[in-house]
């Protein structure tokens, strides 16, 4: 018994210190998420794009087909909600967040548009990815 104490303290270290870790990436995921809600809900596009990934690998996929590029997608942004009663009020309800890898999440959940042109809410499941020690969105699939 005196020879497994040693294997069992080392994993009970390394699950609290990957339950640990979990949780802090977690966290700073929805952090960007809170920043973004907070810069759409101000009508700065700029702002909310900030939580995506600045490349042209950035994937967005919608109800007008796939979009690559940070810069088409926030062009398509600004086309889609020119004003800011076509933004309105933005909040998320996150479903779930799960690791892909060590450095990548996925999130699932809804988003909800508080306008006065009229609400608008649909679903969402976007790919997190850790880069240059920063949580970035690579991928997007929102339909609504």
């Amino acid at each position: 018994m005196k020879k497994f104490l040693p294997l069992l303290f080392l994993l009970c270290l390394t699950f609290a210190f990957g339950q640990s870790k979990l949780e802090e990436d977690k966290k700073a995921i929805l952090a960007v998420m809170k920043a973004q809600e907070k810069a759409w809900s101000q009508h700065d596009l700029e702002g909310f794009m900030q939580g995506y990934w600045n490349n042209d690998s950035l994937i967005f996929y919608g109800k007008s087909g796939l979009t690559k590029g940070w810069q088409q997608t926030l062009d398509n942004y600004k086309k889609g909600y020119p004003t800011a009663d076509d933004s309105g009020t933005l909040t998320f309800t996150i479903n779930d967040i799960s690791p892909i890898s060590e450095e990548s999440y996925w999130v699932m959940g809804e988003y909800h548009l508080k306008r006065t042109v009229g609400d608008a809410n649909g679903v969402f499941m976007i790919i997190f990815k850790k880069i240059d020690g920063k949580w970035k969105i690579v991928a997007d699939m929102s339909c609504g």
